[in-house]
Formats: C-alpha cells, structure tokens, sequence
C-alpha cells in the first residue's frame, strides 16, 4: 500500500526544499467546527510565510494522505469527533475499512517519516497520565518518538500530564530534549515547569545542526524540540493548574479513560477558563509551526 501524497508537497520533498508535518487530531479533536478548520489552515498559512511546505497528514477514505487539501481539511473539520481518533495501532483498522482517521502525534510521525519529512510541528505531545504508576496509561506519542526519524516542535507536553515522569520516560528512551532559548520544559499553556530539558540551544540553525548531526551518526529516533508558549499568552500556573484538578475530578467520577482523556480534558478546561486555554492553545500551535519552518529551511540548507 501507499500513502497519497500531494503534488506540492512531492515536489517540495524532491527537490529538498522544507517541509513541515502537521497532525489533524487537533482539526477533528481538538476543537469545535469552525474554529477547527481556521485554525489549521492559519497554521498552514504560517508555514509558508516562514519559507516552508506545509504538510496536514490524515487518513482519508483509508487513504493516508500527506499534503491534505482544503476541502479534505473541511471535512475533517465537519465531521468533527466521528472521525476516528487515531495512533499507531489504529492505523490497519482505519485503512482497511477506507475510514477517515485523524492522525495524532505518532501516526503524524509514521506517515511523515514514510514521505521523507523530518520536521513536524504540533500543538503538546502525549505523555505520562497523572497516575500512571497505577493505571499504566502512557501515551504511544513517547515510544514513536524513541523509533521514528521524525523531530517535533512543540510547547512541551500537555499540562495536564505528569511532566516528570514524562521526562523520565524520554530519557529512558534515549529521546533527547532541547529546549530553544529555555532551560526548562514549558507546561503547554505555561512557559515553565520547574523540569530541566537536555539541552538549550538559541537558534533554529543549532538546532538544524545537531539534527543533522544525529542523521549522519545514524542514531535513530526522534528529537523533542520545545518552544514556550509566547509570553503575553501564558497563563497563570496556578489558576490552570486548579482548572485541571476540576478537570480531572470529573473525569474520574464519569469513568473517561484511554484515548477519550486527553479531548476529554481539553475540552472541560477550555470550557472553565471561558474560551481563554483555546486562544492559547491556538496562540502556542501558530508559534510552534513558525518555529519549525524556520528549522527545516535552515535544515535543507545544510544539505
């Protein structure tokens, strides 16, 4: 079987120009119709002012589809939280029933990797659930990250994990963590954590450099790169920390488990905070998604 990929997009690969992966869980998942849809082809937009391709990745029809058009965008946007949610394991299902999926971090990753793509550009990645000690429940986006070739930029983990556990996990996994111009891990809708990343490098051609570097020693696996949230969109630690501890109460008392979590508490937190935790959310993916064109310009520079 192969994946679709679109002619600009091909183009871009073949004549190795950069390009930038995003994921469409956050059109179908991660928030209402249409803010869904402007939001992605916002970030789009951003990737090109910024001297890249932009590559929206989803399963069409059962058709994995990197480089989505506008009209499959729409759709997922539409069709909103009926479309299959999907990760690694979900893939030979959603294919071979010709479903629509959307693509979280990791099947982002696969299919990125499969079209030759290195930079991938989200909102937070999956991580270690509060609790997981007892519940087990670790996201598949931290294991993508130990075995695909594909480095994603992103506003550090989602808050409402457990940030050092998450942490541990990727250094576990040999995953390493730069942050660009912090020190430390940013909390998604915050810029700090009180976690150290790896590594701080200041510039997107250092970055560029230590990826490159890592594909000519043939290391393997992915690269965390994380970017706080623009300041004068950060929230106050405390107040959203309190909003997840909600958040998380109701869940446990309704029973949500397993994958549902994550657009469970996104949802719940946006709806507490009044719409504020969206805007953010929306504020850190565009910043994210410049960020990582700047990368993989300076990437296919270095080639």
């Amino acid at each position: 079987m192969k994946i679709k990929i679109s002619n600009e997009v091909k183009e871009a690969i073949e004549n190795g120009k950069a390009v930038v992966a995003l994921e469409s869980t956050i059109i179908s998942h991660g928030m209402p119709y249409p803010k869904n849809v402007e939001t992605a082809l916002l970030v789009e937009k951003v990737v090109k002012e910024n001297g890249a391709v932009p590559a929206t990745i989803a399963i069409i029809d059962g058709v994995p589809t990197v480089g989505c058009s506008k009209a499959e965008i729409e759709h997922l946007g539409k069709k909103g939280l009926s479309v299959t949610k999907t990760s690694r394991r979900d893939i030979p299902v959603v294919v071979s029933q010709k479903a629509d999926g959307a693509t979280t971090v990791a099947a982002t990753m696969i299919f990125a990797s499969m079209a030759g793509i290195k930079i991938f550009a989200t909102g937070g990645i999956g991580g270690v659930h509060r609790g997981a000690e007892t519940t087990m429940d670790i996201s598949a986006d931290l294991e993508e990250l130990a075995r695909t070739n594909v480095n994603v930029i992103c506003a550090g983990a989602k808050s409402i994990l457990d940030l050092g556990l998450t942490l541990e996990y990727l250094e576990t996994k040999g995953v390493d963590v730069i942050g660009f111009c912090t020190d430390e891990l940013p909390a998604f809708f915050t810029r700090k954590s009180g976690f150290k990343v790896n590594h701080r490098l200041d510039t997107p051609r250092d970055i560029a450099k230590a990826l490159s570097a890592k594909d000519e020693l043939e290391l393997g696996g992915g690269t965390l790169i994380v970017n706080p949230i623009p300041d004068e969109y950060s929230m106050d630690a405390d107040y959203i920390e309190s909003v997840i501890q909600k958040a998380l109460k109701e869940a446990d008392e309704l029973g949500v488990k397993g994958k549902e979590i994550t657009p469970f508490l996104l949802d719940k937190i946006q709806k507490i905070t009044g719409g504020e935790s969206l805007e953010s959310n929306i504020k850190l993916v565009l910043n994210n998604a410049a960020l990582a064109s700047r990368i993989a310009v300076e990437l296919s520079n270095l080639k």
